[in-house]
């Protein structure tokens, strides 16, 4: 028995090693670096208290403990390495060499993530200790008597008793002074082109959504015809969306209350909205993506009421659940591709319920298909062109091009009559796509849209001959999204961007201390390690990606449902994004972090 144990401890000794090597090729250390003997003394202890742990745990023989988190632990690990490895081998020559060093720093990486994954997965997995944590009413009482003890308990008796419109005023009370300081909103380039369509001065497009447009109209015009003021018609429509984002929260903070969610973690998730400077300045920013992100968290949070009651009593639900996927469907482009993925599992998952959610989701479906074609045909709205869609395509060739790889003449003749070639290496951005779809917008796209299926061929042929090329590119393209090391200005954008339509920015607050709490409000997240990692795009995915996981674990596949929307959201974002680094893209799988979280821990009807 001593003699396996000191066998044990060695094989966990070599994994620190690997583990360390891994560590210090990320963290850009030196071998001589004195740190890496803490690293390696950490894994080490981690390691052993883990396997220590798992020995104890009624989980030790959940085969999908350790299946779902070698399979993540081993995804993630290539995908971090399929950004990071240059760095690990920049000074290396030998592919001999390089093949290894690249060889032990994924093992290195899978082990780490492999315990780490095993590690929360066993306390996600005891059903029994999350209830004593999240759903006991000791710590309501508890919640009670700090609150009398910091003389708020009427403050706090009202938020027992009204835990979302509590969520719901302080979102709105701690927004207010971004809406002061930006009023009547933050526009950007796109925002003032739905805001010449609203005045007309350019035709109804659904480049950007036209049923976002209508809505934008709708509150204008109500504003104007009210105050007579254009500047004040527009705060009409930035009230409304922060209202809006606002009911999301309240409507995901109700839903935990109905599964009895403790009270004081259902506030530390409203100071999560109410206090990430972000959330603040994307309410007050006229931008799609922001109702649509209310959108996803309401759909999300309307399946989980479903799930818990679903019977023709459940109006209130029902109704959220169709005007969520409404707009879920009409917000953005990439959401109606998304519910039509979801369409089929929807409608096999709640088959039992076939009379109350068939209609509901197939009229989703028919509504949604009559706005977008015979409706917007009839008030002739311009369709997005069909390069738009074709981001990552053009990339992944015009990675091949500028590589110099061997093209026949028929294959560059087919290009050529597209675009030329001129300049396409002066203008090619790995990370950003429009300067290639703009240069297919300055040729010929009538030629690419009349010959589809001549191109559908040169581009996989072209990706048989030249993956390598493919895969970097579309790497390049894509990960801001997955990685959870790259960082991007997030909600920096101010004011109204320069126009001629007659609105300014116009703030009703002003001064260098408004100034100056904003932007360290902002830059808070780029320099704070723990903090920062809600300011990433890649965290919050792979957070999605470990809540899938954890429904695995607990032997709890209904949940699946609830992810899917989002799953199908980031898988459309994937294949079709035109930037690689773009938070508002994301912005609604952000929103709906603690709802990934807090679903992965509830218990549904049914079980244990």
């Amino acid at each position: 028995m001593e003699s396996l144990s000191k066998r044990k401890a060695a094989m966990k000794a070599v994994e620190s090693f690997f583990t360390t090597w891994a560590l210090m090729k990320a963290g850009r250390m030196e071998p001589g670096n004195i740190l890496t003997i803490v690293l390696f003394l950490f894994s080490l202890v981690f390691y052993l208290y883990v396997d220590q742990k798992l020995s104890l745990s009624p989980l030790k023989n959940n085969r999908n403990l350790y299946r779902v988190s070698a399979v993540i632990a081993l995804i993630f690990s290539a995908l971090y390495m399929a950004v990071d490895y240059p760095f690990y081998i920049s000074t290396l020559t030998s592919p001999l060499f390089r093949f290894g060093i690249i060889t032990f720093i994924l093992c290195g990486f899978v082990l780490l993530f492999y315990h780490l994954l095993k590690w929360f997965y066993l306390l996600t997995g005891d059903k029994s200790r999350l209830n004593t944590l999240i759903f006991s009413d000791h710590y309501s009482q508890s919640f009670c008597r700090i609150s009398v003890k910091c003389h708020f308990k009427m403050l706090s008796d009202f938020y027992l008793r009204h835990a979302g419109l509590s969520a719901f005023l302080l979102c709105i009370v701690c927004w207010l002074p971004y809406f002061l300081y930006q009023y009547p909103g933050v526009m950007t380039p796109d925002s003032l082109n739905q805001f010449e369509q609203v005045l007309h001065v350019i035709p109804y497009s659904n480049h950007h959504p036209w049923v976002h447009t209508l809505l934008i109209k709708l509150f204008y015009s109500i504003g104007l015809k009210l105050t007579g003021s254009m500047l004040v018609a527009l705060s009409f429509y930035t009230v409304f969306q922060m209202a809006l984002l606002a009911y999301s929260i309240c409507y995901f903070i109700n839903t935990l209350r109905l599964f009895h969610i403790r009270p004081g973690i259902c506030f530390l998730i409203t100071l999560f909205y109410a206090l990430i400077p972000y959330h603040a300045v994307f309410s007050v920013t006229l931008w799609k993506d922001i109702p649509f992100a209310a959108a996803v968290l309401c759909f999300g949070c309307s399946l989980l009421r479903l799930i818990r009651n679903m019977t023709f009593k459940n109006v209130s639900s029902l109704c959220v659940f169709i005007l969520s996927g409404f707009m879920l469907c009409l917000f953005r482009s990439n959401g109606w591709y998304a519910f039509l993925l979801c369409l089929p599992f929807l409608l096999v998952y709640f088959r039992k319920a076939g009379k109350i959610m068939f209609p509901a989701i197939l009229g989703i479906l028919i509504t949604s298909v009559i706005i977008k074609y015979p409706v917007m045909n009839a008030f002739h709205v311009t369709q997005p062109d069909l390069v738009e869609s074709l981001s990552i395509p053009v990339q992944q060739i015009a990675a091949v091009i500028c590589n110099d790889r061997s093209l026949s003449d028929d294959e560059l003749a087919l290009i050529e009559k597209v675009v030329d070639l001129t300049y396409i290496k002066d203008l090619y951005d790995p990370y950003y796509a429009d300067n290639i779809k703009e240069l297919v917008r300055a040729g010929h796209q009538n030629y690419l849209a009349g010959h589809k299926r001549e191109f559908l061929k040169l581009w996989i042929r072209l990706g048989l001959r030249y993956p390598a090329d493919y895969l970097t590119a579309h790497i390049r393209q894509t990960y801001g999204y997955w990685y959870p090391d790259s960082f991007y200005h997030v909600a920096e954008a101010e004011g109204v961007s320069a126009t001629s339509l007659g609105v300014s920015h116009t703030p009703l607050i002003r001064g260098p201390l408004v100034i100056k709490a904003k932007e360290i409000a902002i830059k808070m997240g780029g320099m704070l390690p723990l903090y920062g990692t809600l300011w990433s795009m890649g965290v919050a995915a792979w957070v999605l990606i470990f809540c899938v996981g954890c429904a695995f674990v607990r032997k709890e596949e209904q949940k699946l449902i609830l992810y899917l929307p989002s799953l199908a959201l980031l898988f459309t974002v994937l294949i079709a994004t035109p930037v690689a680094t773009e938070f508002r893209y994301v912005y609604f799988m952000v929103f709906s972090l603690p709802f990934y979280l807090m679903s992965a821990l509830l218990i549904l009807p049914g079980e244990v």
